[in-house]
């Protein structure tokens, strides 16, 4: 009997595991905004949201300096961290999810744009980052999202295969990486709609992660 392909569940973070989004657009406001760059929730979630760190250089800070560019974007990094402190709480369902695949013996990753000392801290704060097998950052590889590249990592962290993973973004650029990536995506809705989700090409969305028909589609894709 051949052996059964590998599994595993893939997590974008901010927005996804913990509902950040409002922080980061604050932080994005404080550090852009005298730069002429304000931001209202509709415009962070089309232009800013998943987004690589590059590409938001390459969009709203392309007359400075490559230096002042690094020093901009760790300055917003610093207002988030600052922000989000002591303030961030799971997804409801998240915990009961993540305990499932524990018993399964199914590996998670994360797979994220965000610098890795958010990510990791993000995690931390959560008391979770000891669940994942690895974080995979956007901007450590040639190609952040919504290339498909870093949910390929993902996989390939832990020997999985995409046709039997779910992958959990809240993004449109993130759902786009998944989905490229071969992997069923749900789309969780902390700040956009179903139907934004599902034109960017999530299979399903959700509001929590213990919902009966979210269980029934990772039980069906990863054969669970």
């Amino acid at each position: 009997m051949p052996p059964q392909p590998e599994k595993a569940l893939l997590f974008d973070i901010d927005g996804t595991l913990a509902d950040t989004d409002s922080l980061h657009l604050e932080a994005f406001n404080m550090t852009l905004g005298p730069r002429g760059h304000i931001f209202d929730h509709g415009r962070f979630t089309r232009e800013l949201q998943g987004f690589s760190t590059a590409s938001i250089c390459e969009r709203f800070l392309a007359n400075e300096l490559p230096n002042h560019q690094v020093a901009i974007m760790e300055a917003k990094e610093e207002a988030f961290r600052n922000l989000v402190s002591g303030r961030i709480k799971p997804t409801p369902g998240l915990i009961t999810l993540l305990d499932l695949a524990d018993q399964a013996d199914v590996p998670m990753v994360a797979v994220t744009n965000a610098p890795r000392l958010n990510a990791e801290m993000l995690l931390a704060g959560l008391g979770i980052k000891h669940r994942f097998k690895a974080i995979i950052i956007g901007d450590e590889l040639p190609h952040g999202k919504p290339h498909p590249m870093p949910y390929l990592e993902g996989l390939r962290a832990v020997n999985a295969a995409p046709h039997c993973s779910v992958a959990f973004e809240d993004s449109c650029s993130g759902v786009k990486s998944a989905s490229a990536a071969g992997i069923a995506t749900v789309g969780i809705l902390t700040s956009l709609s179903h139907a934004d989700m599902i034109e960017a090409g999530a299979v399903a969305t959700a509001k929590t992660f213990d919902e009966p028909e979210l269980m029934a589609l990772i039980a069906a894709t990863m054969n669970w």
